[in-house]
């Protein structure tokens, strides 16, 4: 029973090794972090943005005919 723990735990540090040896995962994560803050930055802006833009909308409603 012992040996058969010896593999298992002697497996499990070679699956943590190659998988610190990757980089795949880390520029995936990389990738995640920057979506994250494209989004961020997205949504902050549309929120600011969001009464003048609503208030321009509506100034050129008014000048079209039947506004």
């Amino acid at each position: 029973m012992l040996k058969l723990f010896v593999i298992a735990q002697s497996f499990a540090m070679d699956a943590v090794e190659s998988l610190k040896k990757r980089e795949e995962g880390q520029t995936m994560a990389e990738y995640g972090v920057v979506l994250a803050v494209i989004t961020l930055v997205v949504v902050l802006a549309i929120t600011t943005l969001s009464g003048r833009i609503s208030g321009a909308i509506n100034a050129v409603a008014k000048i079209l005919p039947g506004g």
